[in-house]
């Protein structure tokens, strides 16, 4: 689906959904087609689902958004430090 057709379905909602086309236009990520994953009561609600799906799925890329958002307006952020090996935290 495109964004419109999601605002259309889901009026006034918060959801999490995920690109399944996208692309990098400077800065920001630019979702041409997306599925709707999960429809949340609120905003915490929406970005603890978004976490757990990310943590099952770390390959997928998902995004918790509100439909009020006429516009998907997503900066791509490159991750520049470190990443914890929480196996290796564990151990010691």
């Amino acid at each position: 689906m495109r964004w419109s057709e999601v605002r259309a379905a889901h009026p006034d909602q918060w959801l999490v959904i995920e690109a399944l086309e996208a692309r990098t236009v400077d800065d920001r990520r630019v979702f041409d087609q997306v599925a709707v994953v999960d429809v949340c009561p609120d905003g915490p609600a929406t970005m603890k689902r978004y976490r757990e799906l990310h943590r099952e799925h770390p390959d997928q890329e998902f995004c918790f958004v509100h439909t009020g958002m006429v516009e998907l307006d997503i900066v791509e952020r490159r991750w520049a430090g470190i990443r914890r090996n929480d196996e290796a935290d564990a151990s010691r």
